[in-house]
């Protein structure tokens, strides 16, 4: 019988042990549009497909410690699909930009309704170890149904974290997502 009790004590007691002594807990994050689309109507645009570099493509948020030195947070995470993600928030803040609700994200169904489709090429998106978020990317704009290419730029920024954390760093993202939507409505006015 003491045995028995003993067995289940230290079974216990290691259960406790384990649980305390478990892996850090996991933070998600998404990127968020700097306001709400407008609810009317408008032209229409479509956003995508937005490509990732292969380091972006992964659940992981990445962080850029110096010059080819990257560190990938296991803690950390998106908390969907990063392209996705991307997607939803540039056509998001390009409605607002453009005043327009008639926007949707790669695939859709027909060119129909649509007067624009943006493409992206995200190239590098990840804090710095100077206390930034850095954005670079790249953009084409067709006008539909032809298919012809109104524009093709290329754009940087970065945006300063206004505190410590993973959390601001999203934040500081999201704003440069805004940023590249303005840098990208001027060449559909």
């Amino acid at each position: 019988m003491m045995t028995r009790y003993l067995i289940s004590s230290l079974t216990l007691l290691s259960a406790v042990f384990f649980v305390g002594c478990g892996a850090p807990s996991k933070s998600y994050y998404v990127l968020t549009p700097s306001g709400s689309v407008p609810s009317s109507s408008g032209r229409g645009i479509g956003v995508g497909p937005v490509s990732l570099p292969a380091y972006l493509d992964r659940p992981n948020i990445v962080f850029k410690q110096s010059g080819n030195l990257l560190a990938v947070s296991e803690s950390h995470r998106w908390a969907g699909d990063l392209e996705d993600n991307i997607s939803s928030v540039l056509s998001i803040d390009l409605g607002r930009h453009l005043g327009t609700g008639n926007v949707r994200t790669y695939p859709w169904g027909s060119d129909k309704e649509l007067r624009y489709q943006v493409s992206v090429d995200i190239r590098q998106l990840h804090g710095t170890a100077e206390g930034d978020a850095y954005l670079e990317a790249s953009w084409r704009v067709y006008a539909l149904p032809s298919r012809s290419m109104v524009a093709s730029r290329s754009w940087s920024g970065t945006e300063p974290l206004k505190k410590d954390g993973y959390e601001e760093l999203v934040a500081a993202e999201s704003r440069l997502l805004d940023r590249l939507a303005i840098q990208i409505s001027k060449d559909m006015r």
